[in-house]
């Protein structure tokens, strides 16, 4: 059991940087706590929560390695991966002027369940997800540990990213933190849709150039 503990606590560690660093998951939870209300905000950090479980889920069954070793199913996985950030970033560029202010209590903006799907969807299709979970399964926790610790540590992953990006809800859906952004939010939507752009485009430009076999990213990567 002091051998799990000690697993537990290098898991936890990489997983810290992982979660903190920037990303899609982290572009959208700003761009929802910002033009949303708290309760959208806290959904959107929900499914992007639930979607760690998803990508635990599949390394645990051995599936993500094979998804890494495949250059085709990577490869389909990135160019769905873009698509959905070039989707998102679309709306973001047409954002116009007081378009971003969704006043709370009023009832406008997306439905629960929208937010929600929107949290999920950016991490269960964010390609560079599939490799930080395949490497931790693979060479961070030990192949001997059962796999009900395993799912434990999993477990842990989607809580402590939910509370997370919960967090980062409850800062940007402050009243004063809101207000002084909505000056400029439109803009802001729209500098969000180019950071999405950006990484839409590394995704398809790593999938044309991708002869090479996918590399093991670094446990700061973004999830």
């Amino acid at each position: 059991m002091h051998t799990y503990w000690l697993e537990f606590l290098t898991v936890a560690l990489v997983h810290l940087l992982a979660v903190a660093s920037p990303g899609p998951d982290f572009a959208i939870m700003l761009r929802q706590a910002l033009t949303q209300s708290r309760a959208n905000a806290l959904l959107t950090a929900g499914g992007i929560g639930l979607g760690i479980l998803l990508h635990v889920a599949y390394s645990l069954m051995g599936i993500g390695l094979l998804i890494q070793q495949s250059v085709m199913l990577f490869s389909v996985l990135k160019v769905a991966g873009a698509l959905y950030l070039l989707w998102i970033a679309w709306h973001c560029l047409r954002s116009k002027a007081g378009s971003v202010q969704v006043p709370v209590g009023t009832g406008l903006g997306q439905t629960g369940w929208a937010a929600f799907r929107l949290g999920f969807l950016t991490n269960a299709l964010n390609p560079k997800a599939t490799l930080f979970f395949v490497s931790l399964f693979s060479v961070v926790i030990n192949p001997d540990t059962p796999v009900a610790v395993q799912a434990g540590y999993g477990l842990y992953m989607a809580v402590a990213t939910g509370l997370w990006f919960a967090l980062v809800a409850f800062v940007f859906t402050h009243p004063r933190v809101r207000r002084g952004f909505n000056r400029i939010g439109h803009w802001l939507d729209r500098i969000m849709g180019g950071v999405l752009v950006a990484l839409a485009g590394q995704l398809l430009l790593s999938t044309v150039s991708g002869a090479e076999s996918p590399s093991v990213p670094s446990p700061g990567t973004d999830r």
